[in-house]
């Protein structure tokens, strides 16, 4: 592509580089110029306009970022999600539904690799959406690309988006309760998860407020009739042996993992019951602001499985009380 100056003359069927103001209109920028916007440009006294020539083989902007979006997404509702039409060299892809961000994170750097003028933007995986979300946006940033430069971005870029819809439907909420502090369904707490798993799509099916007890949390969990299982104590837990763990054991259901390195939500832990994934969630649950929990939640709301090792690796990106969102200041006051 040639990109410069030159005579209006010389224009006709180039591209316009930058929006002109004439006294018949506007020519905006972009617009390939014919012999009618020639004569306005004359009639206006101009004698000169940057414009980008396309080279032979180069493919324009809109052309471009739809067949790499198509590359991207190459059957949308197998996907998930909902691919626009192209305006100005970029196309939009949106969730057509709630889960997590699905995608090829070696194959989006290959492709934004390929040439600075081909790029895509995404949000990160595992990242929750709702139907409309935007999950990523191709931009073409020049008027044409060179159709090799664009045949590799493709071949890198195949099938790279999708989203991992909501599997699991419905949930039983089991509420502990302390003497002096009773619980009920408008608890702030109850509230809290309530949006959370509205947010997803899924049913909160049974909310169960029993005492702050092993025995009356193993009652509640072998009656939980739901695809999950969440519970949320009056007292904070502090050991894989407190109450909550124990009570999940005491069901016949196993520990997988207790802590995790996020800030907040570090005293989470999950569980499984006969198949069922259990989560305890941390106090910080009660508020709507984000944390630990949502992050285990949802990828277990969707599907996938959650190791040991998934929390492990959530510790980096996991420390969210200072992030540009939660902005209060948490520092202690240093000593004298």
């Amino acid at each position: 592509m040639k990109f410069g100056p030159v005579p209006v003359t010389e224009a006709q069927g180039a591209v316009l580089a930058h929006s002109l103001a004439l006294p018949g209109g506007r020519l905006r920028k972009g617009r390939v110029l014919g012999a009618e916007d020639i004569a306005a440009l004359r009639e206006a006294g101009q004698t000169e306009v940057i414009v980008a020539r396309l080279d032979p083989g180069d493919v324009d902007e809109n052309a471009a970022a739809a067949a790499l979006a198509d590359a991207l997404v190459p059957d949308p509702d197998a996907a998930g999600l909902s691919v626009e039409a192209p305006f100005t060299g970029r196309v939009n892809i949106r969730a057509t539904g709630p889960g997590i961000v699905g995608l090829d994170a070696a194959a989006i750097v290959a492709l934004n690799a390929v040439d600075p003028m081909i790029t895509l933007a995404s949000l990160p995986e595992h990242q929750r959406v709702s139907e409309g979300m935007m999950v990523g946006t191709v931009k073409i940033i020049s008027y044409a690309v060179p159709r090799a430069a664009l045949d590799r971005a493709l071949a890198a870029a195949r099938g790279a988006l999708w989203r991992v819809p909501v599997r699991r439907r419905s949930a039983d909420l089991i509420v502990t309760e302390v003497p002096g502090a009773p619980a009920g369904p408008e608890d702030k707490g109850v509230r809290a998860v309530a949006g959370r798993l509205d947010a997803l799509g899924i049913v909160l099916a049974r909310i169960r407020i029993v005492a702050h007890d092993t025995a009356a949390i193993a009652e509640a969990l072998a009656g939980s009739e739901a695809e999950m299982a969440l519970i949320l104590t009056a007292s904070a837990t502090s050991d894989a042996h407190d109450v909550a763990p124990a009570g999940l054991g005491r069901a016949g259901g196993a520990l997988t993992r207790f802590g995790m390195p996020v800030d907040p939500g570090n005293l989470l832990f999950l569980g499984d019951l006969a198949g069922k994934p259990v989560v305890g969630l941390p106090g910080c649950a009660r508020s709507p602001a984000l944390n630990g929990a949502d992050w285990v939640l949802e990828r277990v709301a969707c599907g996938l499985e959650v190791t040991g090792a998934d929390i492990a690796a959530m510790g980096v990106g996991g420390l969210l009380k200072e992030i540009p969102t939660r902005p209060q200041p948490r520092d202690r006051p240093k000593r004298r």
